[in-house]
């Protein structure tokens, strides 16, 4: 602060300020510096908050979209992480969700490239679901539980091919249908549809 002028009103300051430690004087500043950054502190947490508000409102969306799309084809239901959970829901309603267990289970199998890990994976898999009476039986055909049986005997990422392809059929003709009109997923339509009109109705 300058005090060059006489009868400064602040002379008196000025010299009391003088007196101190220069430690006290850059504690001071020190002070002012934090004080400044917390009051601009508010500023950027509304910032944020709206940005985040508008990265929440996309994700409703997209999941909006989602949701309607998995009327369109199994296929799009499986794509979708949120799909296969609601669908696994469903199926177990049904006591079926082996099914759909199955065909992750299988998915995932493919993706193994370690030869050892292949073959305990396989074994695995087909004593869970395959197998005559195995604790998560899925509803194949006695000619298709051969073939993979045969298959385990030099296990590759295909071995379980045909048997995952029947399962889904019968997904897709069976349970994916029903799911497609169950109260959960008419519900879960119905909020997805007015989501997307009232965000039309908005632009």
């Amino acid at each position: 602060m300058s005090c060059w002028m006489p009868g400064c009103s602040a002379l008196s300051m000025c010299r009391g300020l003088a007196a101190l430690p220069v430690a006290c004087l850059e504690r001071a500043k020190d002070l002012k510096t934090r004080l400044g950054i917390l009051l601009h502190k508010p500023e950027l947490g509304h910032k944020t908050g709206s940005s985040s508000k508008l990265q929440l409102g996309s994700r409703r969306r997209d999941s909006s979209r989602e949701v309607l799309e998995w009327r369109e084809s199994f296929d799009q239901l499986l794509k979708s992480k949120s799909g296969v959970n609601a669908f696994h829901t469903f199926l177990k309603t049904e006591f079926s969700e082996e099914n759909l267990d199955f065909w992750l289970a299988c998915e995932d199998f493919k993706k193994t490239r370690s030869k050892t890990k292949l073959a305990s994976k396989a074994n695995r898999i087909f004593e869970e679901f395959v197998q005559s009476e195995a604790p998560r039986e899925v509803n194949i055909d006695h000619e298709t539980r051969e073939i993979t049986r045969k298959n385990l005997s030099g296990a590759t990422s295909a071995c379980f091919n045909e048997a995952q392809a029947k399962t889904r059929t019968l997904m897709e003709k069976d349970s994916y249908p029903r799911f497609l009109k169950s109260a959960s997923y008419q519900d879960m339509s119905r909020q997805a549809a007015s989501r997307g009109t009232s965000k039309r109705s908005h632009t």
